[in-house]
């Protein structure tokens, strides 16, 4: 119980780390990231959350990783759901104020890549499945070889390019992000030794079967089975 205790927390942790990297971005006030650009321009046309069409935008992605060969597990949809959730939570509780000079708004930017690097090392490293954009990245770089640092860089120009074209808001920040958030992220799986082309995700049957494996164990062992 303890282990999947670890990975619940784990899990959460890193969504949440995620969430705040966003709002983090969106309050520095220098522009927001990429994806968030491309939330931020859905959100204007369609009326809806940033957080409401970061899930759907989340569910489509998801679609793309299936078709390319990639397992969807019970992290992949606590992603979608949950750091949306928070993004709204964290906006709507204020706790986050906007940067009013330039020295606090590059520090805000900085903390939103390192909360984001940080969140996307604890859930992916869990192994029950990506969240939607950094399994894309996950399935890109298996399928090309090429470093998480390129292939999170081209990831995040396009989907600027078009979130800029929906009104997103486009800053130097904005252009921050794209050239090092994929080398961010980069660094921080290599602090914690961590290859992500090596780990081998749970889809959504294989993590039920195992949180009952689990659970049964722990029930026999207590029982004396």
């Amino acid at each position: 119980m303890n282990k999947i205790i670890s990975i619940i927390f784990r899990l959460l942790l890193g969504f949440i780390c995620c969430a705040f990297g966003t709002v983090m971005a969106l309050q520095s006030n220098l522009g927001l990231s990429p994806w968030d650009i491309f939330h931020q321009g859905l959100s204007n046309i369609t009326g809806l959350t940033i957080g409401q069409v970061s899930v759907i935008v989340g569910v489509i992605v998801v679609t793309i990783t299936v078709l390319l060969k990639l397992e969807i597990g019970l992290g992949t949809i606590g992603n979608m759901i949950i750091i949306g959730f928070f993004v709204d939570l964290i906006i709507y509780i204020g706790i986050i104020p906007i940067s009013t000079t330039f020295f606090s708004q590059v520090l805000m930017l900085v903390g939103s890549l390192v909360m984001m690097s940080i969140g996307s090392y604890l859930y992916i490293s869990c192994g029950v499945g990506c969240g939607p954009r950094d399994g894309l990245m996950v399935v890109l770089v298996r399928i090309t070889g090429k470093s998480v640092g390129l292939i999170r860089f081209f990831i995040e120009l396009s989907v600027l390019v078009v979130g800029w074209m929906l009104g997103g808001h486009f800053g130097i920040g904005t252009l921050i992000t794209v050239m090092t958030i994929g080398y961010c992220v980069q660094l921080v799986f290599k602090i914690f030794k961590f290859d992500v082309k090596k780990v081998r995700h749970k889809n959504i049957k294989e993590s039920f079967v195992f949180l009952n494996k689990y659970i049964n164990n722990k029930e026999g062992h207590r029982n004396g089975i």
